[in-house]
């Protein structure tokens, strides 16, 4: 390894032919290259759409009443149904892994009508009456002020938290918000504080701006909707999936409701963890795909080198001859083979490592000057290990590249090697 010679032989051999093995390194830079750009894309991908996941309990499903369209103890098909405040109480009590049941209800939505006045200003949002713990569920921050508490919950305090679409249209300049009232469906209410939504769909983002949080209890008691409950947000336990809980809960449901047990479209329901999940999935195809296409690639330029070599092994043919004739060893003649093919493939794929490198750090500046919002994909990169295992990919195709060349070399007999011209 530390033959001095022997690496004055190796630089000799490869330099003979400049161009030709510029053209032959190409193959393994070029495989290394696209190995390291297609994973880093795909990691990209990857942390652009789980940034959409963000502040979001990812392990919940969401439940709602529907119509019964079967029918059950004598009870008729089509009929309406709701959740009640009681059904709350009851999952929390028979299910220990559900880390958070809450609760929902809403008022106004797509296209509603006028809900919200302030002075001489009038507009329409989205009314949610939640529990403190939506804030650990939904990707939200609390920029002035704070959020529903349980103490609102308990006393039904008329308090609201707004986003700043809300003040944006409701509000003057500059004007503070904290302490003013706005007037919903004819009931005052206290602005206590202001959320910022995290959503990344520059659609999805605004609208999100444009709703208004107040207590569970005070919505139910304000707009007269006694204990109903329109719909709930379940999370799990991080040692649970509510993937697996979620027929359960609806069998739990059904049997509460006198629903029919086959009766799969009287409770509406949305498993957020059973769709991330596939999206993780698809992730791990494409990550698949990258190794599989990057490796091909660069199987391609192994098999060039590998050709070259036994080029070179040819052309050498009577340098070898001389070299057996006078004691060299086979063992000799195929580590020399063997270092020229393995040192040709390294240098060639540290190459790749680093323009792919260099590439991905500008694409990272450049993402970095560029609005988040909207934007699914981020931060393109590679870890260590993946550049460990481009090192051993490369250091085994080295091997590979100069095996058959190197069993050629040790194959030849001196005395014809000597006669060849």
């Amino acid at each position: 390894m530390f033959d001095r010679d022997k690496w004055n032989e190796i630089l000799e051999a490869l330099t003979a032919n400049t161009f030709r093995t510029i053209l032959t390194a190409f193959g393994v830079f070029w495989g290394i290259f696209i190995l390291v750009i297609l994973l880093a894309a795909g990691n990209g991908l990857e942390n652009g759409v789980k940034k959409g996941f963000d502040g979001i309990a990812t392990n919940t499903m969401f439940m709602w009443s529907q119509t019964t369209s079967k029918p059950f103890k004598g009870l008729p098909a089509t009929r309406q149904f709701d959740f009640k405040n009681v059904d709350v109480t009851a999952l929390k009590e028979n299910f220990p892994d559900l880390l958070y049941v809450s609760p929902r209800n809403q008022l106004g939505g797509y296209e509603g009508a006028n809900n919200v006045v302030r002075g001489t200003k009038t507009a329409a949002y989205t009314i949610y009456g939640d529990y403190p713990e939506l804030i650990k569920q939904e990707s939200m921050d609390i920029i002035k002020g704070r959020f529903v508490n349980q103490q609102d919950i308990v006393l039904k305090r008329k308090v609201a938290v707004i986003g700043q679409g809300v003040i944006s249209e409701m509000y003057e300049k500059a004007e503070e918000v904290i302490g003013t009232y706005i007037k919903i469906n004819g009931v005052n209410f206290m602005v206590v504080g202001v959320y910022n939504s995290k959503s990344r769909n520059n659609g999805d983002a605004e609208s999100a701006q444009k709703n208004i949080f107040m207590p569970f209890t005070t919505f139910q008691q304000a707009f007269n909707y006694g204990d109903t409950v329109g719909w709930m947000a379940l999370t799990a336990n991080d040692n649970a999936s509510i993937t697996e809980l979620k027929p359960k809960i609806l069998d739990f449901m059904k049997s509460r409701h006198s629903i029919h047990p086959q009766d799969d479209r009287a409770i509406g329901n949305f498993d957020l963890f059973q769709e991330f999940s596939k999206i993780q999935g698809l992730f791990l195809i494409l990550r698949f795909i990258a190794y599989f296409v990057g490796t091909l690639v660069l199987l391609s330029g192994v098999i060039g080198i590998s050709n070259i070599m036994l080029i070179v092994v040819k052309e050498r043919t009577k340098e070898i001859g001389i070299r057996r004739a006078l004691g060299a060893t086979p063992g000799a003649i195929r580590s020399q083979i063997l270092s020229e093919a393995i040192f040709l493939t390294i240098i060639a794929g540290m190459f790749g490592i680093a323009l792919a490198t260099g590439l991905l750090a500008v694409l990272n500046m450049v993402l970095d000057s560029m609005p988040s919002e909207g934007m699914m994909f981020a931060n393109p990169s590679v870890d260590l290990t993946v550049v460990f295992i481009a090192l051993f990919i490369l250091i085994g195709s080295g091997l590979l590249a100069g095996l058959i060349p190197a069993q050629t070399a040790i194959n030849v007999k001196p005395v014809d090697a000597l006669r060849t011209e």
